[in-house]
């Protein structure tokens, strides 16, 4: 089991660990700063350093997976080809120091914050998404138009606004008595732990509530940290579906 440091501090860039585990799919450790690919977001990439400097340098980020292939409570840091002889010297009980990019990594927090942001801007249901580095998408179950610049200029006032964001939990019985709070139709929360994380933005005092939904993604604290992104294209993908992609400034 690898402890997700990530998912109570998405600000944390690195961490002490040991290895657990050292298998063909990479390497476990006991805890992590590493946000493994999941819910539509790509997983984290860095470097494994070792108490001699040595850094082992890290390309992906993946849930573990059994024998059956069923999920894991591990998480797997997937190394780069060519570091067969350092992967050799490796060991369960070994300490790391994992260390995330995170200039990468805040980029997808920006962007992946700009699509709660999106929902509240158009409220369907979405039936796909993807959160990279460089851009997110959207897919909405819907049949009406939408304009580019319409929704930049309401995202951009929404940044503005500097929304805070609160990680919170609700359990799964609150979750079955509001399921409107499940806005994706292809990816469901999490169970099994008897809680279930949730993204609010605003919501506090008298502020407007702009979004509350469950996610286990990584977000910014406040929606003025996104800064400048855009709508770059809307695309009809079906006679009901309509695809918003998100990007930055150039």
């Amino acid at each position: 089991m690898t402890d997700d440091l990530f998912r109570q501090d998405a600000y944390l860039r690195e961490c002490s660990a040991h290895i657990t585990a050292v298998t063909e799919a990479g390497i476990v450790l006991d805890r992590t700063v590493f946000y493994p690919l999941g819910g539509g977001q790509a997983g984290d990439s860095g470097v494994l350093m070792l108490a001699d400097g040595t850094e082992l340098a890290i390309v992906d980020t993946r849930k573990g997976k059994d024998a059956e292939g069923n999920p894991t409570s591990d998480i797997v840091h997937v190394p780069a080809p060519g570091q067969e002889a350092l992967l050799a010297t490796l060991a369960p009980g070994t300490t790391v120091t994992a260390r995330i990019d995170w200039e990468r990594r805040h980029r997808m927090m920006r962007l992946h914050t700009t699509s709660h942001l999106l929902c509240h801007v158009v409220p369907q249901l979405v039936n796909g998404c993807s959160i990279t580095p460089d851009y997110a998408r959207l897919d909405f179950a819907m049949t009406d138009p939408l304009d580019k610049e319409q929704l930049t200029a309401a995202i951009a006032t929404l940044v503005a606004a500097a929304h805070p964001l609160t990680v919170a939990s609700i359990s799964d019985e609150e979750l079955d008595a509001n399921p409107a709070l499940v806005k994706s139709m292809s990816v469901q929360p999490p169970r099994g732990t008897g809680r279930i994380r949730t993204i609010r933005i605003g919501g506090e005092g008298d502020a407007p509530l702009i979004d509350l939904q469950p996610c286990g993604g990584t977000h910014v604290a406040n929606t003025a940290e996104i800064g400048a992104i855009v709508v770059t294209k809307i695309e009809k993908k079906s006679a009901t579906t309509r695809r918003v992609v998100l990007g930055f400034v150039p």
